[in-house]
């Protein structure tokens, strides 16, 4: 049974190992793949890893021998998942391997706003502590997190992973959700316009779908605080990019952190790499080596019980 990774190198840059892949199969790995190689790569296989080569249904249609596509991620979009199954082609994807490491990054973001080690390490290293006068300087204000507010917006395994973290910080936790949710944490549902006016922080953790595309916007923006942080590490188009750009440009919020753009890489027009006091990681919230172990095990686990002929973590059943 012939196995084609098509884009291996983001998931494994050399300190993992594909062996279990290896073992199910004659294996060919790439790191990446162009799109107009997508056919001649994937000809012969029946088996097709992928995690950003996209598959529309005009390439799946030129594939009659693919029958189980395997994403290397959460979200599944880079496949027509109807094509696919009208195709007879199982699509499966990896579920809830980085909870722990994107509600890291969340506070990551958080920490660099309110201490800023990065600049003040930097500093110490230039000679300004050697130079100072006094025993300790500042060069941004220094802000406690206990008592601030973090909003959640989007409730599942990774905001409530969010959540428990801002709760051992002493932070107050408010959250929306599509549904209602009950939850053990202390933390209260609330309207969306309740979280952008009383949050400090506000961490998108949301999926991306049709309905919100775009929803933090000029209008959205403009109800929180001035004082306010936005950290993004669901999805980019979340965002209305020059919307967000324009208002830390204005100094309508007072900065954003972001792991995730709507165009990735981040093209030389996108106007939030410029904008003022904000920081954007290259989509990193998910590559701890913890988490990509954990992917590894579970898309190896899902090839074998498709073998086996009982696939878990089916998206397009």
């Amino acid at each position: 049974m012939k196995i084609v990774v098509l884009d291996g190198y983001a998931l494994n840059p050399g300190d993992l190992s594909w062996k279990d892949f290896q073992e199910l199969g004659e294996c060919t790995i790439f790191d990446r793949t162009p799109p107009e190689l997508i056919i001649e790569r994937a000809s012969d296989a029946v088996i097709v890893i992928t995690n950003k080569v996209v598959f529309k249904k005009e390439i799946i249609s030129q594939l009659p021998q693919l029958k189980y596509i395997g994403v290397l991620a959460t979200g599944f979009n880079v496949v027509d998942t109807v094509a696919a199954r009208d195709a007879g082609i199982v699509v499966t994807n990896i579920p809830a391997y980085s909870t722990a490491s994107v509600a890291q990054m969340v506070f990551s973001h958080i920490l660099n706003f309110v201490q800023n080690v990065g600049i003040h390490a930097k500093s110490v290293s230039a000679g300004e502590w050697a130079a100072s006068a006094d025993f300790a300087y500042w060069k941004t204000p220094q802000m406690e997190l206990a008592g601030k507010t973090l909003g959640i917006i989007g409730f599942g395994q990774i905001g409530q992973a969010v959540a428990k973290i801002a709760l051992a910080f002493g932070m107050r936790v408010i959250f929306t959700n599509r549904s209602k949710k009950n939850t053990a944490l202390e933390a209260t549902q609330v309207d969306l316009d309740t979280l952008l006016k009383e949050s400090d922080f506000v961490s998108v953790n949301c999926p991306l779908t049709p309905e919100n595309s775009g929803f933090i916007n000029k209008e959205t923006i403009g109800k929180m605080k001035p004082t306010a942080f936005l950290v993004n590490t669901g999805r980019g188009p979340l965002v209305n990019e020059q919307d967000l750009a324009d208002a830390l440009n204005a100094g309508i919020i007072a900065g954003a952190g972001l792991d995730v753009l709507s165009v990735e890489p981040a093209g030389f027009d996108n106007p939030l790499p410029k904008a003022r006091n904000c920081f954007i990681t290259p989509h990193i919230a998910w590559a701890t080596f913890e988490a990509r172990t954990r992917l590894m095990q579970i898309a190896a686990s899902n090839l074998k019980s498709f073998i086996d002929g009982c696939p878990a973590n089916v998206v397009n059943r």
